[in-house]
């Protein structure tokens, strides 16, 4: 009989055994002993990307977005606390919001990844910034994701950056989980909500729960999926909910229980769901045609667990990507991945650099070399990182769907792509034009140094974009809000030991400049006539710095043969 013999650290490489900083192991969940006889007796490849649910948390600022993370970790058992993102006189904060500007402010500035296993399943999720001032890390985390949960706030209903979000999803056809949160206080109609969802984010929606009164008179959720009803305690700790099944609504238990007014009422309801919403598939689901909704209260925890339930079971496992050369199936033999974030400084007392990688096919294993495309060499990693926040566990396999970190001195730019030998070039991840540019200067001339590099690194992960101009080889920081200089600023101070000092620039828009024939005459008198305002960015690329809409217009009139993209990639 042959035995086979694991290591705590390659059960910790599973998630199902972590280290902790005290070099002491613990269990992470209760399912250790089905998953450690899982591996021993040979689960494989195609089980473990079964196995994934890679997802991201997208709304408008205040919705709740990272409260909801929190509570799909404590149901996770990934931790065993919450942490108050506003309330300042206990000074606790969200776990996902691990940057020191994060906990001053009580917003997310960073995607973070964390992950945890729930029923058997490795849960992966992708906490993004919900500012309109970071918007671009959200848009590049959404290259990484294969199905999203949108946070809709019940007194706000939908606003302005979750339309921008969900737009963006429903181009790449990700599948959308809607879940309307904060329902212990007052707010809309739930039919009123229902209807604002599919008319301004135009999507198809079927509701898979129900609420029962609201605010003041909330009395729990009936749970269309599994044809139970929540009841509504008030109380925030983990295990609250009261969860009585019911075959029929027409048991007279009903009325005794949420009272026969309200019992009325939520059948009612549920009639008019029956009569107006498609029943749920999981297939139009999948195709990203139809989005279910759920109804709850993530800082309570009412309806999170309800959601997590039906989410492991309908999302989808990690979805095929397309390269420019083809498309690219999860179940394929050979490792591809591609970096689709990259974050300086995760612990400032060591000066590291990880590049955050989508595993799309394949297993990417510790120590084997992989190639770099872009630059054609073959680099290997002695300590990919699997992530919790700002705690970082070391892994020798991963599977797609997860997310890997890795150390790096500078080879990887966003967008870059690996493999195992095979040339090809997930399509990269586009910088968008920025929408507020100033000069940037040195405000200690002995930090120049650190300055430069720090700006270096900051712009390498997307934070802002940086321009050289042609004229004088002045920098300037272009951002799409206002608010990513101060983050810029602060920074730079506390990470690099460097302060810089801004002045405005007015420029309108910057437009990569793409030119039919570079020797023509016209490209030539474009570039001597436009000369102050032409720059360099990161890559190299030319840019023209636009000072008006009117400059913008008039130069594409008079240099036809000269094309202007809003976008850093084009074809």
């Amino acid at each position: 009989m042959l035995f086979v013999v694991y290591t705590m650290h390659e059960y910790s490489s599973l998630g199902i055994v972590k280290r902790s900083s005290n070099l002491k192991w613990h269990l992470s969940n209760k399912h250790i002993i089905c998953l450690i006889f899982a591996q021993i007796f040979g689960m494989g490849f195609k089980e473990e990307i079964a196995r994934r649910r890679t997802f991201g948390i997208i709304s408008h600022p205040d919705a709740g977005k990272t409260t909801l993370t929190e509570k799909l970790l404590l149901f996770g058992g990934a931790i065993q606390e919450a942490g108050a993102v506003k309330n300042n006189k206990i000074k606790k904060t969200a776990t996902s919001d691990f940057m020191e500007i994060e906990r001053q402010r009580g917003i997310s500035v960073a995607t973070s990844v964390l992950a945890f296993i729930y029923k058997d399943k490795k849960i992966n999720i992708l906490d993004t910034p919900g500012h309109k001032d970071f918007a671009e890390d959200t848009f590049r985390t959404l290259t990484a994701v294969d199905s999203v949960i949108v946070v809709i706030d019940v007194a706000k209903g939908v606003e302005e950056q979750t339309e921008k979000l969900v737009e963006v999803c429903r181009m790449r056809n990700i599948p959308i989980i809607v879940f309307i949160n904060k329902l212990d206080r007052e707010g809309k109609d739930a039919f009123d909500l229902l209807d604002e969802v599919e008319q301004k984010l135009g999507l198809s929606v079927t509701p898979l729960s129900f609420p029962i009164g609201m605010g003041y008179d909330f009395k729990g959720i009936y749970n269309i999926y599994e044809r139970n009803i929540n009841l509504f305690s008030g109380d925030s700790k983990k295990n609250i909910e009261e969860t009585i099944a019911f075959d029929s609504l027409d048991n007279s238990d009903l009325d005794e229980i949420i009272g026969a007014q309200a019992a009325e009422e939520l059948r009612d309801n549920l009639e008019l769901v029956e009569g107006v919403y498609p029943p749920f598939d999981k297939e139009t689901y999948l195709r990203g045609e139809q989005q279910p909704v759920f109804f709850g209260s993530a800082l309570n925890n009412f309806g999170v667990r309800e959601l997590l339930d039906c989410f492991v079971e309908i999302a989808p496992q990690p979805r095929p990507k397309m390269a420019e050369e083809r498309l690219v199936e999860a179940n394929e033999n050979a490792m591809s991945g591609f970096v689709f974030k990259i974050h300086a400084n995760m612990d400032p007392k060591h000066r590291d650099r990880l590049a955050f990688v989508k595993i799309v096919s394949g297993t990417f294993e510790r120590n084997k070399p992989y190639l770099h495309v872009r630059q054609g060499k073959k680099l290997k990693f002695s300590s990919p990182n699997a992530f919790f926040a700002e705690k970082k566990e070391i892994v020798d396999i991963s599977y797609p769907g997860d997310i890997v970190g890795l150390h790096d001195t500078g080879n990887f730019k966003i967008g870059d792509t690996m493999t195992e030998g095979e040339q090809l070039h997930y399509k990269g991840i586009p910088s968008f034009s920025p929408e507020h540019f100033r000069y940037i200067n040195n405000a200690d001339p002995m930090k120049s140094k650190q300055l430069y590099k720090g700006i270096d690194q900051l712009m390498d992960e997307g934070v802002a974009q940086l321009f050289t101009l042609e004229m004088n080889g002045r920098k300037v920081i272009g951002t799409v809000g206002a608010l990513q200089f101060e983050v810029i600023q602060y920074r730079l101070e506390h990470e690099y030991g460097a302060k810089c000092s801004y002045e405005n620039f007015p420029v309108h828009k910057a437009c990569w400049v793409e030119a039919e024939d570079s020797k023509n005459e016209e490209f030539k008198e474009f570039q001597r006539v436009k000369q102050k305002f032409l720059a360099k960015d990161k890559r190299g690329q030319l840019v023209f710095l636009a000072d008006s809409s009117f400059s913008l217009q008039m130069t594409q009139q008079k240099y036809p043969s000269v094309k202007l993209h809003f976008v850093s990639e084009f074809d």
